[in-house]
């Protein structure tokens, strides 16, 4: 009686581990996301299975549906979709630190946080920064999380300057239309 009242709260995962279900559950939050989609950058560096096999290997062994699964595959889409561009995003960042010199968990935190701050709108830049410095200082200590902090705040200060640069662009190119508005419109 009292195995089928723990049943009702708790599921089998996978290698037979409880999993608690419910609203509860730790595994559905957003920085789970982040681990499923560093875990699948992580072991795609091994050139075994390509990222995006992986992570869905991850959603499949799932008790139940799991609303993470948009962002990391939002993460993962990004991270892989322009490795070129955010691996010279990380060297112009931080010169000297070459991409293929770091070690395989900080090149796919790099990754990952980077895809995510350049290439997911609907997670705020502070949030997304914190996230992943917390996360490297989880996965791989304090130096990655210094290195981490610096290329995600450098980063997010020059993408947010090409913003405001395009944004003041567009005031100036306002402001003369305006100017001669008012000058026909006294004529």
């Amino acid at each position: 009686m009292s195995r089928s009242s723990s049943t009702a709260s708790r599921a089998d995962g996978p290698n037979g581990r409880s999993v608690r279900a419910g609203p509860g559950r730790r595994r559905a939050s957003p920085r789970e996301a982040r681990r499923a989609a560093l875990e699948a950058l992580f072991e795609a560096d091994f050139g075994l299975r390509m990222a995006g096999a992986v992570l869905e290997r991850r959603i499949a062994e799932e008790v139940e549906e799991v609303p993470w699964t948009g962002l990391a595959r939002a993460i993962v889409a990004a991270a892989v979709g322009h490795r070129e561009a955010i691996d010279a995003r990380i060297e112009a960042a931080a010169p000297a630190y070459p991409v293929v010199h770091l070690a395989r968990i900080d090149r796919a935190l790099l990754r990952s946080a980077l895809g995510e701050l350049l290439h997911c709108p609907t997670t705020p830049t502070r949030v997304a920064i914190s996230e992943w410095v917390e996360l490297a200082r989880i996965y791989s200590g304090e130096p990655a999380r210094r290195l981490l902090n610096g290329v995600l705040g450098r980063v997010a200060i020059e993408t947010a300057g090409v913003e405001r640069g395009d944004e003041a662009s567009d005031r100036q190119e306002a402001r003369p239309r305006r100017a001669a508005h008012g000058k026909e419109g006294a004529a």
